[in-house]
């Protein structure tokens, strides 16, 4: 099973793959551009370790708090590769786990089940 996880609530753009119990991270600049091309900066991120995005089996999106943008675009991306793909995906906040996430995007997965996170549910946190 290999799961996503996208989080561009923050100042940067991360990006983890959990692949065959390997964890592969990277982050970009959060920035207009960046946020243009998310579907592409993922695309590669995952070509990088021989995966398309059919090979993804979940999605972890962060849905906040944080900035507007970086949350409505990824929430956006997420959305259509769930239409077009048929990937269930999962919106978490750091704030659903309490202290036991340690911000670590790999307890991501494993956190979600833990407190029955709802799949294929958005429910942004902005900030004002």
């Amino acid at each position: 099973m290999n799961s996503l996880i996208i989080d561009a609530a923050g100042k940067k753009i991360c990006l983890t793959l959990i692949k065959d119990e390997n964890i592969y991270s990277t982050s970009h600049e959060n920035s207009k551009t960046n946020y243009e091309k998310l579907t592409i900066l993922i695309n590669e991120f995952i070509n990088r370790y021989d995966l398309k995005i059919d090979e993804i089996s979940k999605l972890y999106v962060n849905r906040g708090p944080g900035s507007f943008a970086g949350i409505r675009n990824s929430l956006s991306v997420v959305k259509a590769i769930f239409v077009a793909k048929k990937i269930d995906y999962y919106c978490f906040s750091f704030d659903d786990f309490g202290d036991l996430s340690e911000d670590k995007y790999e307890n991501i997965p494993s956190l979600c089940e833990k407190f029955k996170i709802k799949k294929n549910l958005i429910n942004p946190i902005y900030i004002s």
